[in-house]
């Protein structure tokens, strides 16, 4: 095979495979830790990934290099629910780095107030629970790895409920009924992202 020929067969191949995967360009640069300037000349055609990225192409696409090459026919790349995205591990220490700042938080301000005097002061833990949901799921979100978005949801209802209710009996009230609340909660969260898919 000529060498344009086989520089365009591999723009082609690299192109039609990404978007079967259901990856955009960055997505893709960022599994093979490269930018997406670099992908999108990929399938432009005016460079080629070296061979040891072209095998770590194929990993990621799911395909053997053949099928990169043209070689072989494209096999299709498995349906985007078969994969299991992963996020990256600056992503995953950033998350982890947010987690641990809420909890910072709450175990100040349980010190703070306690060496105040102030009663009821433990009840800063009792929302680090959604709070630490709703960073999560904002990162998650803006990062677009939705895969733990029902479960960070539905912490933030019924942790949220939780808060409430300890609040509540702190100030002598005790009121179970209100976890009542999370049932058509739940039943919200299932239905909306039942409405996704």
């Amino acid at each position: 095979m000529e060498p344009e020929l086989l520089k365009r067969t591999i723009a082609n191949n690299i192109a039609l495979l990404r978007r079967q995967a259901g990856l955009t360009q960055a997505e893709l640069a960022e599994r093979l830790s490269y930018s997406d300037k670099a992908v999108s000349k990929w399938e432009r055609g005016e460079s080629l990934p070296d061979v040891v990225t072209l095998v770590q192409l194929a990993g990621v696409l799911g395909v053997s290099v053949d099928a990169l090459t043209g070689t072989a026919p494209p096999a299709a790349a498995p349906p985007p629910e078969a994969r299991k995205p992963r996020l990256s591990h600056n992503k995953r220490v950033v998350a982890a780095l947010a987690s641990v700042l809420v909890w910072f938080v709450a175990l100040l301000a349980d010190v703070v107030l306690s060496y105040c005097g102030v009663p009821g002061s433990w009840l800063g833990f009792v929302g680090a629970v959604p709070a630490n949901a709703i960073v999560l799921l904002s990162l998650l979100s803006a990062w677009r790895y939705f895969r733990w978005n029902r479960l960070l949801v539905s912490l933030i209802v019924w942790g949220s409920l939780v808060l409430v209710f300890t609040a509540l009996l702190q100030g002598g009230l005790c009121l179970p009924k209100i976890f009542l609340l999370g049932i058509p909660g739940q039943l919200a969260i299932f239905l909306w992202f039942r409405l996704g898919k």
